[in-house]
């Protein structure tokens, strides 16, 4: 039994994939478990159908909210990935600097220097640093 809509979830994994990468997205998929695959499905229906699946806000935004919240939550894993993700959505190097001086400003600057030793890694990867 499903705990979602098919729709949503094929949805959520077209946006999940236009965003994270499809190599990045089906390499997720395909090493989720019986323990973690509901959850990977759940999310890609919830967060990345219901939550990105509209056009009210674009995509470009919507990543730049996501580097804000997920870098003053301080889950820096995560916030490499949606660093690539929103590198993919058209965020420009000077826009990241940008949304680390906002955490920097609202979460401290410990934070901010976790963010910016995440951003240089990615950036590094990405040939944009």
């Amino acid at each position: 039994m499903s705990v979602f809509d098919e729709d949503l979830f094929l949805k959520g994994l077209e946006q999940r994939k236009q965003t994270m990468g499809a190599d990045y997205v089906d390499k997720n998929l395909a090493d989720a478990d019986d323990f973690t695959r509901p959850f990977q499905e759940a999310m890609t229906a919830w967060a990345w159908g219901f939550g990105w699946g509209d056009d009210v806000i674009p995509a470009k935004t919507r990543s730049m909210m996501n580097l804000a919240m997920i870098g003053a939550l301080g889950k820096m894993n995560e916030w490499e990935g949606h660093c690539r993700g929103a590198i993919n959505n058209g965020v420009s190097v000077e826009e990241i600097r940008a949304i680390i001086h906002v955490v920097g400003i609202y979460c401290g600057a410990p934070q901010a220097l976790e963010c910016f030793r995440s951003a240089r890694k990615v950036l590094g990867e990405q040939g944009l640093l």
